[in-house]
């Protein structure tokens, strides 16, 4: 199962981040694998960075996309790609080892 985490940092002890498509990086996990991390090329910018995050995700063959708060924009691109989301605060350690459970 592949989850992608919205993340104030680049490692899996980082917290999540409480914006979803503006977070500084996004960690892919593979089960409890880190895979990959992403620094947000849509950090900063104009609209519609929820539907860029959510392609780029589908793109990863992501399933689920955690952050701490999930815009209602993002949301729906996400569920058009098929992606699961949840919305949690915390470390991303911590959140990993819950979801996976």
């Amino acid at each position: 199962m592949r989850i992608a985490f919205a993340a104030d940092g680049a490692d899996k002890n980082a917290n999540i981040s409480n914006v979803g498509a503006r977070a500084p990086f996004f960690l892919i996990f593979d089960n409890t694998q880190l895979i990959e991390v992403i620094k947000n090329p849509f950090a900063i910018g104009g609209g519609g960075a929820g539907w860029s995050v959510a392609y780029m995700l589908s793109e990863k063959h992501v399933e689920i996309f955690v952050a701490g708060n999930i815009g209602v924009n993002m949301q729906s691109a996400l569920s058009k790609y098929g992606i699961k989301y949840v919305q949690k605060t915390g470390s991303v350690i911590d959140a990993l080892n819950e979801l996976i459970k």
